[in-house]
């Protein structure tokens, strides 16, 4: 795959990684109280993120032009719709383990932290094998296809966090307490040290998370293999993450087609990955973000407009009792979070 990538300087990305440590750091301080998040602080917060993705475009712009920027803009764009999916497993975790709201951006905090260092192995190791092998843009556009056709017609299927092999694997190697104590990840109970529910659910959020990466990361890689571009769509993308859950989670119901528009964008990008290896080419940047911009507006106004007369279950219909109706429980759990247990989550 033919991207040459931008000449960027090492104390650029030096620049970068401790102007993203900052900005995580202002965050950690100004939730060290683990208050419940409302809506408004959320709105907040997610324009702050967003200011800083879009603001970091025009940065780009300034330094190497519109095409650099557009690219960018493509990358963070597709990175930031993949992104709202992440929130609906984000809301089935917590309600599965009955998380504490008070409790929750700690978790999301740390889970971000991972989903960045994930992400930035994913994307160097990605872009070196699209590089140096060329068919590796065959199956990773096949992938991408695959991964858009099953979220479109397989998105109602039950998951079970407490399934997760690494969930199950971290209960049986490290001592778990079924409860929450506090914010804490681990505590001593009669002299031995063990991991509390807070940590097993921070491994679903991580172990999920992973898998959102795969996809995530290889949809921005069918737009360019510049591994700078590819991280900072990711980073900016991902560091909004946990404002947007707060901001959508009560509202995840009303997105009952948005699946739809996010599965059309993966095959979108897999196409997309193919034919860069084949005669066509790379598709122009501007036909790229419009079709992007057009597939999430559609997809939302759909969804919004479907939902609009009243509450709705995940297919659309009438109220029902599906995740929609589950996602607010693990935010009614007892604040304090001392003993509450998951539902049908197994003792440590």
């Amino acid at each position: 795959m033919n991207d040459p990538s931008l000449a960027v300087p090492l104390w650029v990305w030096a620049a970068l990684t401790l102007g993203i440590a900052a900005m995580l750091a202002v965050d950690l301080l100004a939730h060290r109280d683990n208050h419940v998040i409302g809506f408004r602080e959320a709105a907040v917060w997610s324009a702050v993120w967003i200011a800083a993705g879009l603001g970091f475009g025009l940065v780009l712009w300034a330094w190497q032009g519109s095409d650099t920027a557009g690219t960018y803009y493509a990358g963070y764009l597709i990175e930031k719709a993949l992104s709202i999916d992440n929130v609906f497993v984000f809301a089935l975790v917590f309600s599965f383990f009955a998380v504490p709201e008070a409790y929750q951006h700690k978790i999301l905090f740390w889970g971000v932290i991972g989903a960045l260092a994930a992400r930035l192995v994913f994307i160097f190791v990605g872009a070196e094998l699209l590089q140096v092998f060329f068919w590796t843009a065959y199956l990773f556009g096949a992938f991408l296809i695959w991964t858009g056709w099953k979220m479109a017609f397989s998105h109602d299927e039950e998951v079970h966090p407490n399934r997760n092999p690494l969930v199950r694997l971290v209960r049986k190697v490290v001592p778990t307490d079924s409860r929450y104590h506090g914010d804490r990840f681990f505590v001593r109970i009669d002299g031995r040290r063990v991991a509390t529910l807070l940590f097993v659910a921070l491994v679903a959020i991580e172990a999920t998370d992973l898998i959102f990466a795969i996809d995530s990361v290889a949809a921005v890689l069918a737009i360019t293999t510049d591994t700078f571009l590819v991280w900072t769509a990711n980073a900016f993308a991902v560091l909004g993450l946990r404002s947007l859950y707060f901001c959508l989670s009560g509202l995840l119901r009303r997105f009952t087609y948005l699946h739809y528009g996010l599965a059309f964008l993966l095959v979108f990008a897999g196409i997309k990955l193919i034919l860069s290896e084949t005669p066509v080419g790379k598709l122009p940047i501007p036909v790229t973000l419009g079709v992007i911009a057009a597939a999430i507006a559609v997809s939302i106004g759909w969804s919004l407009a479907a939902t609009r007369s009243g509450d709705t279950d995940g297919d659309g219909n009438g109220d029902g009792d599906g995740e929609g109706d589950r996602g607010g429980d693990g935010g009614s759990a007892e604040t304090s979070g001392e003993t509450a247990a998951p539902r049908g989550a197994a003792s440590g």
